[in-house]
């Protein structure tokens, strides 16, 4: 997904792409929110699909890890029935790129940039001797 590179003087909303929010849940594993598609007067929009997404948490080290995930359903019986596929899918994911944060993490080099050592020592070569990391 290309990144928004709208300002706050461009914050205008699209009349033709409003939708109503409403939130379910069981209150024991899960919410499943449901974007239903309305027109500018508020009035029901049957020409757009509504849109489900679910929402789960994830216990970690560092506490709960919210996941949101699309659910593709036709109405709610079917996303609910849906959840929890989806959820193991969301929460899949989610788990991925987190591995995949931390190998880049650790794997992370620091390289100082180019002439920072000569401008910290008044001159050229680099640092004095004293350290204990030595390139021949």
């Amino acid at each position: 997904m290309a990144a928004d590179t709208r300002t706050s003087a461009d914050a205008a909303m699209d009349a033709a792409s409003l939708y109503r929010e409403e939130i379910v849940t069981d209150r024991k594993i899960g919410t499943i929110r449901m974007l239903v598609p309305v027109q500018s007067d508020g009035s029901a929009d049957r020409a757009r699909k509504t849109l489900y997404t679910g929402e789960a948490q994830v216990m970690t080290n560092m506490g709960a890890l919210p996941v949101s995930f699309d659910i593709d359903a036709e109405n709610l019986a079917e996303a609910v029935e849906k959840y929890g596929d989806a959820a193991r899918a969301g929460i899949e994911r989610t788990m991925r790129e987190l591995q995949e944060l931390r190998r880049q993490a650790s794997s992370g080099l620091i390289v100082p940039p180019a002439g920072a050592a000569s401008a910290l020592t008044g001159g050229v070569g680099g640092m004095p001797g004293g350290g204990k990391i030595q390139i021949p």
